[in-house]
């Protein structure tokens, strides 16, 4: 993988649909409750992303080759489910964990982040994931500056977790933005 160093407006476009995506999962909060389906939440993202923002949702039609296009413009992972779960019909319930994940493309340039939620209170359980997972998202995010390597990152993440009892799942441990 090739790594180039970007221009000051390379960086403007990147803080562009970074912030982009943050308005999204800004507005998604209030929605986020009981009753509500991950099919709404994708509307909502939808709508506002392109035809407020003016942007285009990534995911939506995304088709590696020999794979079937993505169906929806967000990634709505309830539960158990890792990521990457398809926007529904079903109603989110009291105490579900829902992780929804935002890409958005403006001018060329990717924005990409997630959110963790709980439906409605949530449990002594759901609520310590959901803290313990942010707090190891924050010692990764301390690692980061210049000659850092990624593995670094990972490494005060995974330590943090799995110190914590909890575990990472390596299969899905993040990815670049930039240009599509």
């Amino acid at each position: 993988m090739t790594i180039s160093i970007k221009s000051a407006a390379d960086i403007e476009g990147m803080r562009v649909a970074g912030r982009l995506t943050s308005e999204v999962l800004d507005m998604l909060v209030e929605h986020v409750k009981p009753g509500v389906t991950t099919n709404q939440l994708d509307k909502l993202a939808h709508d506002l992303i392109v035809h407020e923002q003016k942007a285009i949702p990534a995911p939506l039609n995304y088709a590696p080759p020999g794979h079937r296009p993505y169906p929806k413009s967000i990634c709505a992972s309830v539960n158990h489910q890792v990521c990457h779960g398809i926007p529904n019909d079903k109603p989110l319930k009291e105490g579900d964990i829902v992780n929804l994940d935002i890409t958005v493309i403006k001018d060329g340039w990717h924005g990409d982040s997630s959110r963790m939620f709980i439906v409605g209170e949530g449990s002594m359980v759901a609520k310590r994931l959901c803290l313990l997972t942010y707090e190891a998202m924050w010692k990764g995010i301390v690692k980061v500056r210049a000659g850092a390597r990624l593995g670094d990152i990972g490494h005060a993440i995974q330590t943090f977790a799995e110190n914590a009892g909890l575990s990472v799942v390596r299969e899905f441990c993040g990815h670049g933005i930039g240009r599509g």
